[in-house]
């Protein structure tokens, strides 16, 4: 979501200056790539650009063909094939074996349902979302694949081509995973549909007010995550309030609201705060509780919970203690990457264990 801000934040820039743009979108991969399908690179005509369409390889070309639509005025798509070494002509040097196609869109900054203003819609979402692009068609509704299609315009596209789209995207909204679907409808027809499931920004929440906390809120401005710590306000150093989008009091926890993308830590290094957090969060179920300290502590307070309350601690699934990826750890930017990498472990629901060690896709 972070990349797709920085896409809206400089088309207003280019729109307010009246410099024209286009927006370039991988519509195909086959093989290996850097991104997948539906990444984006958004190009002005006087050369700025954001986003990406690979690891750096391709941008340099795709910003000459995005600017080459600007000024035609119309859509175009170009295949970089760099199995049979169209690198090595080019003079592109991707890394990566594979086909990649590549839709230049011109934007009008007139048209108020452009790509851009779809995703503008979007970007704040709660809850995730789900667009659709019609990418390649037997029939003559291939123009569709210019133009996404949120969730509630299934319906409709489902119509023009003769298929419950629909329910496709209900279910890939419930797997949480964009995904290129391949249908047909009843006379027969073929279509290649990209459902693109958008996520939203991770709300981090943590207690506590010591000095490793810095180095988490850095970690995450960097990836776009919005963030709240709650402690002791005459504690907060000036580096904390700089750095948390809110601080809120202990007293103020019942402000904090909490939804599928929210990830509560404790880190306070304080048991009796930590317990009370505890009963104050355990109920409301985050879909990622994570608790600092050795495993004693934990079980410690679990124990203790059993003698005043109804709450399991330990039996919560979410339930991340210690917390982090065994990554040898030591100090606090460590540790916070150490933590982000498994929140981010968890939303995504995968291993975290070495790459090398996967099979199949990486992706």
């Amino acid at each position: 979501m972070q990349e797709i801000r920085q896409i809206i934040q400089l088309y207003d820039e280019l729109k307010a200056e009246e410099v024209a743009c286009a927006l370039a979108v991988v519509v195909s991969v086959e093989q290996s790539s850097y991104r997948r399908v539906g990444a984006r690179l958004l190009v002005s005509e006087d050369g700025r650009y954001v986003g990406g369409i690979s690891g750096g390889c391709l941008e340099g070309d795709a910003l000459r063909r995005a600017r080459r639509a600007i000024l035609a005025g119309k859509p175009s798509t170009h295949v970089y094939d760099t199995v049979d070494g169209e690198d090595a002509v080019i003079g592109i040097g991707l890394g990566c074996e594979g086909r990649i196609e590549v839709l230049f869109l011109p934007l009008r900054f007139t048209q108020a349902d452009n790509e851009i203003e779809i995703l503008r819609q979007l970007a704040g979402t709660r809850t995730p979302r789900v667009i659709t692009r019609l990418l390649k068609s037997d029939g003559p509704s291939m123009t569709m694949g210019y133009q996404p299609r949120t969730e509630d315009q299934l319906e409709e596209l489902g119509e023009i081509l003769g298929h419950p789209l629909a329910e496709v995207g209900r279910s890939i909204l419930a797997e949480g995973r964009s995904k290129v679907v391949e249908i047909a409808n009843g006379a027969g027809r073929k279509q290649v549909v990209y459902f693109e499931v958008l996520q939203p920004e991770i709300h981090l929440v943590v207690t506590g007010t010591n000095y490793d906390i810095p180095a988490t809120l850095i970690a995450t401005r960097n990836l776009g995550w919005h963030t709240t710590v709650v402690g002791a306000r005459r504690k907060f150093t000036s580096e904390i309030s700089r750095l948390a989008d809110q601080i809120l009091d202990y007293s103020q926890v019942d402000e904090v609201s909490l939804d599928a993308a929210t990830a509560v830590v404790l880190m306070s290094h304080d048991y009796d705060w930590d317990r009370k957090m505890v009963k104050h969060f355990l109920p409301r179920q985050p879909a990622y509780f994570g608790m600092l300290g050795p495993r004693k502590r934990v079980k410690k307070m679990a124990d203790s919970l059993k003698t005043d309350s109804t709450l399991n601690l330990l039996e919560y699934p979410n339930l991340y203690s210690p917390v982090g990826l065994d990554i040898g750890a030591e100090t606090p930017p460590e540790i916070a990457a150490s933590l982000i990498a498994e929140i981010i472990m968890a939303f995504r629901g995968r291993s975290g264990g070495a790459l090398r060690n996967r099979k199949g896709s990486i992706h």
